[in-house]
């Protein structure tokens, strides 16, 4: 008797325990695809932009006392496992100095729920910035948190990622010079192959 109440509570428990886990399962099945955060949505379209770019890039003429249009060459790769989007910008020869040639480097990544990237500046410091994205999730617009370094040369303070389609995109870029005087450069781009950009 005793053996078989043992046996009917454990039917019992199994049949419970089956019927909650089919509830679960149904509820939260395997393979039902993961809700995508906006900031893990706008990561997943800047790493399409892995490659490399060329194309003009305008000034304002009187920042530095240059000429306002020059070509710009940018390369982005994704690494560390699809965690990092690395951003560079400058002379893709491999025999260029990088201690004579402008070469800033921006590493963007998730941090929680924001999207964020860093600027590695030939100015010696490290602004960081977090994203909005638009409603279609193709402008990213990324605005000043904080900065790490030395200020005394100024800082890159805000920029924008327009993607166009899968072989164009403009970049819009702000940076503040000392005494809070902004210059803005934008640049439309077009993807380029590795040996069109210099790159071996």
């Amino acid at each position: 008797m005793k053996y078989l109440r043992l046996l009917v509570s454990f039917v019992l428990i199994s049949i419970s325990t089956a019927a909650f886990a089919q509830s679960d399962a149904h509820q939260h099945p395997a393979n039902a695809p993961k809700v995508q955060t906006e900031a893990q949505k706008a990561f997943a379209a800047l790493k399409t932009l892995s490659g490399a770019w060329e194309g003009k890039v305008k000034m304002d003429t009187d920042a530095f006392g240059k000429p306002g249009d020059d070509t710009l060459k940018v390369n982005m790769r994704v690494t560390s496992r699809g965690n990092v989007l690395v951003h560079e910008m400058g002379e893709m020869s491999p025999a260029a100095d990088p201690t004579k040639q402008d070469h800033p480097v921006t590493m963007f990544y998730l941090d929680n729920d924001k999207l964020t990237l860093i600027h590695y500046c030939d100015a010696g410091n490290r602004p960081r910035m977090t994203a909005r994205v638009s409603e279609d999730g193709k402008k990213i617009e990324f605005d000043f948190a904080d900065l790490s370094g030395s200020n005394s040369y100024g800082h890159m303070h805000h920029a924008v990622f327009t993607i166009i389609d899968a072989n164009h995109h403009t970049e819009e870029w702000t940076y503040m010079m000392p005494g809070d005087k902004p210059v803005h450069a934008s640049g439309e781009l077009q993807r380029v192959t590795q040996q069109q950009a210099g790159i071996r």
